[in-house]
């Protein structure tokens, strides 16, 4: 049988009894290693548990400190892997990865390693303290998140509040308290660690007793931390801050923007604040900056549809309207349309509620209703600015949408988008704007409709077996299936276990035809329009997601939840 740490330590000299007790005190309080706990206790230093550790595993030690890992290596796992199990690659030797590892009798973290990278995995032993601070030098994260909130909620100086009314609440106590070092430390980590798992949303929820803080990863909402229900007040006024709002208002939303930098991106975060019952929810929307790419080819429009699309927004005129639920991609879908109309030769401008991303050679205005500035007074300043191409955000109203047309019809292209759960019902819902058939028919050129589902996850794929209950739940011919495989993710540590990595589009493009203007004139209902526009040739959004799942990019529960 192996020898205990702490008995090992106690028979070479190098603590007592009332060392190894407090020690040992210490990890029971604070978690981690009993090592790491000698070491930051100053009792032992780092070689000295290494080379004991080297003892009790019989495996080879490394010193961290004294190496350089190769940043190909460093990237073979990634930053949330390595802080997740406390571990760090340390080289590649032809399909071996030597792994340094607190505990390398730790066979389920080798396994999932092994699954995760493809690599045989040989571990090697190395003292926590000093993996942890490989991790913060080549991953750039100052600890994990459960560090920094072990450490706010040990900090003596600093007092959270906890509010029971709103006229107890010490407004000059709570803004020190959000310039304390844990907060902004906390706040700090969490949105990189929110940039850095490829998040585009971050709640900061509390609830009676609980403060949970989620990341939409691959629109689905992940919890990633629970700490203590007393920050909340704190952390809520460290990011209000932050986006420039007021932290003594409590009672009423606000919405403001943080701009900043994480490594070498640039990163804009729109932060909107709602009071709830047990205090401040906030959400923040991570908008990249930098190192984007609006290429329509990648969208993932089918040759077909894509034709379609980039044959109308090459009209001179017309309107082309992108319609979907919120977070379908549809501020993507646009940028990509005016980032290839984008010319010298061509005058854009654009009417954004926010700004979302920077484009040079494109005339952007943010609309701020709050003071009366509106879509529908935008777009009228617009057309005394001589514009060829308009984007309009959001068309919300009758107004707004009054306006569009009439840009159309006297030359201008308008390309906007509509909160509608397809092709076909955008029509009707324009017309119940108030909008005249006689004025839509000749205008609209075409519209697309857009979900976002969940891509299988590449490193855990694998195939599944085709049943009749799940052809039936998409209600299509089982023949269709005839000799296609079907694949589903099984979860790995790349995808935390989701069976999903990324997002991919599925499309509904309706191209305004002469047949489909008759119908408009005639004030079809959706149904109509629809079953015409099939006959046609439209893909529909389920057809599309079908196309997906035998080309293996999603599954049948993907697209059974994203379209009817």
């Amino acid at each position: 049988m192996k020898k205990r740490l702490g008995d090992m330590l106690l028979e070479t000299g190098l603590i007592n009894n009332e060392q190894l007790h407090t020690a040992l005190s210490a990890q029971k309080k604070e978690g981690g290693k009993l090592g790491h706990n000698l070491v930051k206790l100053g009792f032992v230093t780092e070689e000295q548990i290494t080379n004991l550790l080297e003892q009790q595993f019989d495996v080879p030690a490394c010193d961290l400190s004294k190496m350089e890992v190769d940043e190909k290596v460093v990237k073979l796992i990634p930053a949330q892997v390595a802080q997740k199990f406390q571990i760090m690659p340390v080289n590649r030797e032809g399909k071996t990865l030597i792994l340094a590892m607190a505990n390398p009798a730790d066979v389920f973290t080798v396994e999932d390693i092994k699954f995760a990278t493809g690599f045989d995995v040989q571990p090697v032993v190395c003292a926590e303290s000093l993996i942890e601070k490989a991790i913060e030098k080549y991953y750039g994260v100052s600890g994990s998140l459960a560090d920094v909130v072990k450490e706010i909620e040990k900090t003596e100086d600093l007092e959270v509040l906890e509010v029971k009314k709103e006229e107890e609440m010490d407004v000059s106590q709570l803004a020190l308290d959000s310039d304390a070092a844990p907060v902004v430390k906390l706040v700090n980590s969490i949105i990189i660690e929110g940039v850095r798992r490829h998040a585009s949303d971050i709640h900061i929820e509390p609830y009676k007793r609980v403060l949970r803080i989620r990341y939409r990863i691959d629109g689905a909402l992940t919890e990633v931390m629970s700490p203590s229900y007393r920050m909340g007040p704190a952390i809520a006024s460290r990011i209000k801050l932050m986006a420039s709002l007021d932290i003594s208002e409590r009672r009423i939303p606000q919405d403001g923007h943080i701009s900043l930098k994480v490594g070498d991106k640039s990163i804009d975060l729109r932060v909107s604040t709602l009071p709830t019952a047990h205090g401040e929810k906030i959400v923040m929307r991570i908008a990249e900056q930098s190192g984007l790419s609006y290429d329509m080819v990648k969208l993932g429009l089918e040759k077909k549809s894509l034709d379609e699309f980039l044959k109308s927004i090459a009209r001179p005129n017309g309107i082309i309207l992108v319609t979907g639920p919120t977070g379908s991609g549809k501020t993507v879908t646009l940028y990509s349309a005016l980032t290839r109309l984008n010319t010298l030769d061509t005058n854009i401008t654009t009417a954004e509620e926010p700004i979302e991303y920077d484009f040079p050679g494109i005339n952007q205005v943010s609309v701020n209703e709050e003071i009366g500035y509106t879509f529908a007074k935008a777009l009228r300043a617009f057309l005394r600015q001589d514009p060829n191409i308009i984007m309009v955000g959001e068309i919300r109203d009758g107004e707004t949408a009054d306006i569009a047309i009439k840009a159309a019809l006297t030359g201008h292209l308008v390309l906007s988008t509509l909160h509608t759960n397809d092709a076909s019902s955008t029509i009707t819902r324009i017309i119940d704007m108030g909008i005249e058939p006689y004025l839509l028919a000749p205008t609209l050129a075409l519209v697309e409709a857009q979900r976002l589902v969940r891509r299988i996850c590449p490193k855990c794929k694998e195939p599944v077996s085709l049943t009749p209950e799940m052809i039936g739940k998409l209600g299509m011919d089982p023949k269709e299936f005839e000799g296609v495989t079907l694949y589903k993710g099984k979860g790995c540590l790349e995808c935390n276990n989701t069976g999903y990595k990324g997002r991919v589009g599925i499309f509904e493009v309706l191209p305004v035809t002469s047949e489909i203007r008759e119908l408009i004139l005639k004030r079809a209902s959706n149904d109509e329009i629809k079953q015409k526009a099939v006959e046609l040739g439209m893909t529909t959004l389920r057809s599309d997601g079908v196309a997906k799942i035998k080309q293996g990019m999603t599954t049948i529960e993907e697209i059974i939840r994203e379209t009817v």
